[in-house]
């Protein structure tokens, strides 16, 4: 027997979901659920965010190599309240708030044996053709991935765990410290999030780089110790790298690239010390060109180790407890917020899609 209230299906009511049915058209369209399982728990949805992905997959219909060849539920940043849990759920209980770690490894593979859940080949992820998303009114998840929010964490923070737990596995990966001083390439939400992250690790200097004036004041508000402006053309790099350097006041230790293009990896190529660490982890581009020989670069021989970012593993509890303790304070980071209308999707991709002043849309449902 499932523990909690009947659901929304049985009695009756359809629960409603924001499924992309084409090229930059989304549609609210009933979504029924699955059957609720022993050790799963079924979940309100309260705050879904917008991801750059989401914006990739409404404007191109693939990011990478997912494509979305039917119509798919979208969205994978959230939180909301437990609604009914299978009957045998131990730690959650219905009216609990939860922020949601999206993905689900298969725990058969090497990989995940290994603990490296992140990178399952059969993970499957919301959001992630072809595999439905969270941006619902109801969604049926396993309990084990849901966590409990602390009261003094909003349920727009507990969505956010998303993107801030890409950062806390990033700095992970590149091993931040209070002996390491950090670049981060891109003031776009992960950029951002990375530098608040990177904060929180102890990183004694961050200097963060952008194309836009507007987004590097938001990433000196933040706490950036300082900021440069650059362009996008790849003959500026030499130049560039000289202010950053003198900018920073001292060696890049670990660059974050969060744009994932052919100039900002080469940029951080370039100006990250030797012995140190060039951490991929925005994926702007399909392919890129990067510069491993000339002298600007010299990767081989100054043993700068690129380091792979994909998602994330084990981090809510971290990221939570960042929150709770006001080490990190991810609210300035939410521009604009809709409800969950026809109308309000529409406008809320094309705001998420356009750039601008907008870091993270935020569905309020």
């Amino acid at each position: 027997m499932s523990k909690g209230g009947k659901s929304d299906q049985e009695d009756g009511e359809e629960n409603m979901a924001a499924w992309l049915v084409g090229l930059n058209t989304l549609k609210i369209q009933p979504f029924k659920l699955p059957p609720l399982g022993p050790h799963d728990v079924r979940v309100g949805m309260k705050a879904v965010g917008i991801c750059g992905s989401d914006v990739h997959f409404f404007k191109a219909l693939r990011l990478a190599d997912y494509v979305v060849k039917e119509p798919m539920v979208i969205g994978h940043e959230c939180a909301g309240i437990i609604e009914e849990t299978g009957s045998e759920v131990k730690d959650l209980v219905p009216g609990d708030r939860v922020a949601l770690e999206p993905g689900i490894g298969c725990w058969r593979c090497d990989l995940c044996k290994e603990g490296r859940y992140n990178i399952c080949p059969d993970m499957k992820f919301f959001g992630l053709p072809p595999f439905h998303g969270s941006l619902a009114r109801q969604i049926v998840h396993p309990a084990y991935l849901c966590f409990k929010l602390p009261d003094n964490v909003s349920l727009e923070e507990g969505a956010l765990c998303e993107p801030l737990s890409v950062a806390v596995h990033a700095c992970r990966r590149g091993n931040i410290s209070p002996e390491t001083n950090v670049l981060v390439m891109g003031a776009g939400s992960i950029g951002l999030v990375t530098l608040l992250a990177a904060r929180a690790f102890g990183a004694p200097r961050i200097v963060t780089v952008d194309v836009d004036g507007n987004r590097l004041s938001v990433a000196k508000e933040l706490g950036a110790d300082g900021v440069v402006e650059v362009s996008t053309n790849m003959q500026d790099i030499p130049k560039e790298v000289e202010t950053i350097c003198n900018v920073m006041g001292a060696k890049v230790d670990v660059s974050f690239d969060c744009a994932g293009l052919s100039k900002t990896m080469s940029t951080a190529l370039s100006v990250t010390r030797a012995g140190g660490k060039v951490c991929l982890v925005g994926l702007g581009h399909n392919e890129m060109t990067v510069p491993l020989t000339p002298a600007a670069a010299r990767i081989y021989c100054r043993e700068v180790d690129v380091i792979g970012v994909f998602r994330y593993k084990n981090t809510w509890p971290l990221c939570i407890e960042l929150l709770r303790s006001g080490k990190i304070d991810v609210k300035p980071l939410i521009t604009h917020r809709f409800g969950f209308s026809q109308k309000e999707i529409e406008e809320a991709f094309e705001t998420s899609a356009g750039g601008g002043n907008a870091i993270k849309v935020m569905f309020n449902l």
